[in-house]
């Protein structure tokens, strides 16, 4: 008889093999990434960050809608991937194109409103992304559904390279914010070429009414529910632009990108994964995914909190030692905003369970009760304290209300969430004395940044593990890893 602790079990081996792939490609991206801003943060102004910021946030906002849901639709769907591969790739191509288009004669508007009318040109070039992603949005699809994150991996990396070879000549050239928007313009497009090879769909168009009805019916609350979420992520780029002008809007968007680092590398490798995953536990019981919702936000929470409480009290010589003393102005926004990061990987790893279910009108509700909260909650608080204003406000409401509505919706889906909140009092407890340590080390430390983050960071995590992590978890994790390790590979079903 098959459990929902047996189902949880299996699924979680071949999503862990998928996850290995994704944590490595984001990792080397990150840290690609990283170097690369080292680099054009010394070569640009900080106006320039404040202009691709914008370009940034009106592209960010638009490849939450560009696919109306397909991905995740086609990660979802319970039939043949056969029968609805061509009616998802003509909506996902035509609906890229579409938006692009209508974007492309809102540019000028979007850019005014955000403080800097002369960033329409790059924010027209970087949007075409969503063009190609359109094109691209079903093939990685596949590739999520049957867990050949290897292949994204894959394609990511060419991407970057791509991206770096362009975009730093082109910043030594005094190319300004359009440096960064060709390079990564070019990076997407070889991410895109690879991710058409790899996908294995026949390149065939067609439309099927009755499959397209099923696609929009899961994939629209999906695409207004992301598109909401982009507007809550990316709306502090528009505010403190507009408020505060564009120098102080680089040193916001330096902060909000340091305090990323484990969003973008954790955060986005596992929703490679957990979509997929929880797509399959669901069609399972109710029971196989709630429990795999209570196994995986503990050991999420566990991972993320010392990264967040440490990157937190060490902000200052952080942002000193990796940028450079002219970007200190950035510390004090990474000390707070850094915790909006712990609430959108638990608020995200919730939504990946909703969409895994099915539930995509409820994601839809989280966003836009965070977002009426948030909206003008964050334009006051810009207004009397500047960008350390908007921090408080980003990351307060986050913790106060997105986390809170997250939980409610997993439980209307009939997630167990109960159980969830004490398997987090041990993690959260240990991060806070992990973070007071390491504020206590730091100032005896001295003034060099690079000894203050070494030895306040050591000692804040050789506090923090075995506080938070007992040793019968670390044997349970242990051996399941083993168990990941030595499974033989299930063969993942293809789209020929």
């Amino acid at each position: 008889m098959t459990t929902p602790e047996l189902v949880t079990e299996t699924i979680g081996r071949q999503a862990g093999r998928g996850l290995r792939w994704s944590l490595l490609g984001t990792l080397a991206a990150k840290v690609g990434s990283l170097a690369m801003g080292l680099v054009l943060a010394r070569l640009l102004a900080p106006e320039d960050f404040g202009t691709f910021a914008i370009a940034l946030a009106a592209t960010a906002i638009l490849m939450r809608i560009n696919d109306v849901g397909l991905i995740a639709a086609t990660v979802q769907w319970r039939g043949r991937l056969e029968d609805m591969a061509p009616t998802a790739s003509t909506l996902a191509a035509i609906f890229g194109a579409l938006v692009y288009g209508l974007f492309w004669f809102a540019a000028p508007t979007f850019s005014a409103a955000s403080g800097d009318p002369t960033a329409a040109p790059v924010v027209r070039l970087l949007s075409l992304i969503i063009v190609i992603d359109g094109i691209t949005a079903v093939r990685s699809a596949v590739l999520m559904r049957t867990f050949k994150q290897d292949k994204l991996t894959m394609a990511n990396a060419a991407g970057l390279v791509v991206n770096a070879a362009v975009s730093i000549p082109l910043a030594m050239d005094g190319a300004g914010a359009y440096s960064f928007a060709w390079g990564q313009l070019a990076g997407a497009f070889v991410t895109g070429i690879l991710v058409f090879g790899y996908g294995h769909v026949p390149v065939r168009l067609g439309f099927d009414r009755a499959i397209a009805r099923k696609l929009m019916k899961y994939g629209v609350p999906l695409a207004a529910s992301l598109f909401v979420e982009a507007i809550l992520l990316n709306v502090g780029f528009t505010i403190v632009g507009s408020v505060t002008g564009s120098a102080a809007l680089g040193f916001f968007l330096l902060a909000f990108n340091v305090s990323s680092w484990a969003q973008t590398t954790l955060g986005m490798a596992i929703r490679y994964v957990s979509v997929a995953g929880f797509s399959r536990l669901s069609e399972h019981d109710d029971k196989a995914l709630s429990n795999g919702v209570q196994r995986s936000m503990p050991l999420l929470v566990t991972v993320v909190a010392p990264i967040v409480t440490l990157t937190s009290v060490l902000s200052g010589p952080l942002i000193v030692l990796l940028y450079g003393s002219r970007w200190e102005p950035a510390a004090p926004v990474l000390r707070v905003l850094v915790f909006l990061t712990l609430v959108r990987m638990v608020t995200g790893l919730a939504g990946d369970a909703l969409i895994g279910a099915g539930a995509t009108r409820a994601t839809l509700w989280v966003n836009l009760g965070w977002a009426v909260a948030l909206v003008p909650t964050l334009w006051w608080a810009t207004e009397v304290a500047g960008i350390e204003g908007a921090a408080y406000a980003q990351s307060g409401v986050g913790l106060l209300v997105a986390v809170p509505l997250a939980a409610l919706a997993l439980h209307r889906i009939g997630v167990d969430v109960a159980p969830i909140g004490p398997a987090l009092v041990r993690p959260v407890l240990a991060a806070i004395l992990a973070g007071a340590v390491a504020l206590l080390v730091a100032r005896f430390t001295g003034p060099h940044s690079f000894v203050r983050l070494t030895v306040a960071g050591t000692a804040g995590l050789l506090v923090y593990l075995p506080a938070a992590v007992s040793m019968n978890q670390l044997r349970h994790w242990l051996a399941a890893l083993r168990r990941t390790t030595a499974s033989t590979p299930t063969p993942a079903p293809v789209v020929e």
